[in-house]
C-alpha cells in the first residue's frame, strides 16, 4: 500500500494573515513539501498540471525532475497529465526522459482535466474530450512499447516509422494510472490495458465514486488481468491534522470556508458528508479506514495537504504529522484487514522483475541500421561529401 500527497499547486491568499505567496515562493515551497515527504517516509509525491491562474504547475516534468535530484526514495508522479491537450508523442518523450532522470522513481496519472478554457488554448475541442483522451493514450501506450510505430488517427498527423526517444528505462514504461471521476470510458480503457484507476475521492459525498471503481474492477477481471479484487485502485483524500481535534477544526476553518471552491459551505457539514478528514491523527486514521471498508482493498492513498493559502510551515507540519503519526498506523491496520493475494502498487523494480525475472533488462540503443525520424539518414553512415563541403562542422 502506498501513501503520499498530491498537490494542485494553487496560489491563494492566507485568510488569517492576508499574505499571498508569489509564484516563485509557491514553486520553491512545493519543492520543500516534496523533500519533507521523502524525509518522513511517504511513498508518493504527485503534482498536477494546470495552465491557468491561480495554479502554477504548467510544466510538471521540469519541477519533478528538480525534485528527483533532491530526494532519495519517494516515487514521483503527476496527479494529472492532460491526455487531451498534450501531444502523446511529447508525453512519451518527456516522461521517458524524466523516468531516466528519476532512476525509475516515476509513474504518471493521465486524465482529461476539468478546466474548460484549456482546450481552445491548445487548439482542441472540448466536445471531443473523451475521444481525444482515448485516442491519445492508445498512441502513448504503443510509443512506449514499440521501437518503431506506424500510426494514423483522428486528432494528430500520422506517424511513419517513428521512434520515440529516449526509450523507457530498462525498456519498461512508467506505470500509468487513469484518473477519472465521471467517465466510464476512461475506467474501461484503464481496465483494458491493466493499468491503474484513480478516483479523486474529494469534493463529493462519501463513496460517491464507488460505482466507477466497481465498474473498473469488473472490467479489469473481464480482460483477464486478475480478479476484480486484484485491480489496481488509487484514491484521493483531503486532510488537516492537529494533535488535538478542536485545534485542527479551529485552525483549518478559515482556510476552508474562505477558499473560493468552498465559500458558503460549512466545514462541519463537509466533514460529515464528504471524505474530508479534519482532526487528530486518530480521527484521520479512522476516516481513512472507512475508504477501505467502502471501496475494498486498494493500492494508493494520496492526501491533499498544502493548498488553500496555507503557509508553508503549516503545510510542512501537515506532512510531518501524516508521515509520522497517521501513515504508520494506517499501514499496519490496512495490512491486517487486507485480503490474500491483493497486489501492491506497481513500482519500477517490481515491473522489471516481472518482465525479465533474473535476466538483465534490455537497454535500448540507437539502431545503426535505421535512419532518423525525418530524413532516414543514419548518424552512423559515411558522411556525404556534398554535405561535408557546405557544413564541415556538422560531420
Amino acid at each position: 500500500m502506498q501513501f503520499g500527497i498530491f498537490t494542485v499547486g494553487d496560489i491563494a491568499p492566507d485568510p488569517v494573515t492576508g499574505y499571498t505567496q508569489s509564484e516563485a515562493e509557491r514553486i520553491s515551497n512545493l519543492v520543500r513539501v516534496a523533500q519533507r515527504a521523502d524525509e518522513v517516509g511517504l511513498d508518493v509525491f504527485a503534482l498536477g498540471e494546470h495552465h491557468n491562474p491561480p495554479f502554477i504547475p504548467s510544466s510538471p516534468t521540469t519541477l519533478l525532475a528538480h525534485i528527483a535530484a533532491l530526494t532519495e526514495r519517494i516515487v514521483l508522479s503527476t496527479s494529472v497529465t492532460l491526455m487531451t491537450t498534450n501531444d502523446p508523442v511529447k508525453i512519451a518523450e518527456d516522461y521517458a526522459m524524466l523516468q531516466h532522470v528519476a532512476k525509475g522513481r516515476l509513474d504518471l496519472m493521465v486524465g482529461r482535466g476539468n478546466t474548460v478554457p484549456v482546450y481552445p488554448w491548445f487548439g482542441k475541442d472540448i466536445r471531443k474530450g473523451v475521444a481525444l483522451a482515448l485516442e491519445n493514450y492508445n498512441l502513448l501506450h504503443r510509443l512506449w512499447r514499440e521501437d518503431v510505430v506506424d500510426w494514423e488517427g483522428t486528432f494528430r498527423t500520422p506517424l511513419q516509422g517513428f521512434t520515440s526517444t529516449p526509450r523507457p528505462l530498462d525498456d519498461v514504461p512508467p506505470f500509468v494510472w487513469h484518473g477519472s471521476i465521471r467517465t466510464p470510458e476512461i475506467a474501461e480503457q484503464a481496465a483494458y490495458y491493466g493499468n491503474g484507476y484513480f478516483a479523486n475521492h474529494i469534493l463529493a459525498p462519501n463513496l460517491h465514486f464507488k460505482p466507477l471503481v466497481d465498474f473498473y474492477r469488473a472490467r479489469f477481471e473481464h480482460y483477464g488481468h486478475g480478479t476484480k479484487e486484484q485491480a489496481i485502485v488509487g484514491l484521493g483524500g483531503q486532510a488537516f491534522i492537529a494533535r488535538r481535534s478542536q485545534d485542527a477544526v479551529n485552525t483549518f476553518r478559515p482556510y476552508f470556508e474562505e477558499y473560493p471552491v468552498f465559500r458558503g459551505s460549512s466545514l462541519d457539514d463537509y466533514m460529515t458528508r464528504t471524505p474530508l478528514s479534519v482532526g487528530s491523527p486518530q480521527e484521520v486514521i479512522d476516516k481513512t479506514l472507512t475508504f477501505q471498508e467502502g471501496f475494498g482493498d486498494y493500492q494508493r492513498q494520496l492526501f491533499a495537504l498544502d493548498g488553500m493559502g496555507l503557509p508553508v510551515e503549516m503545510a510542512l507540519e501537515q506532512v510531518e504529522l501524516l508521515g509520522t503519526e497517521v501513515v504508520p498506523v494506517l499501514r499496519k491496520e490496512m495490512a491486517a484487514r487486507r485480503a490474500p493475494r491483493v497486489p501492491d502498487a506497481p513500482v519500477h523494480s517490481t515491473r522489471v522483475t516481472e518482465k525479465y525475472g533474473d535476466a538483465e533488462p534490455r537497454q535500448p540503443r540507437p539502431n545503426p541500421n535505421r535512419g532518423d525520424n525525418l530524413s532516414g539518414a543514419s548518424p552512423y553512415q559515411d558522411s556525404d561529401p556534398a554535405v561535408e563541403a557546405h557544413f564541415p562542422s556538422a560531420v
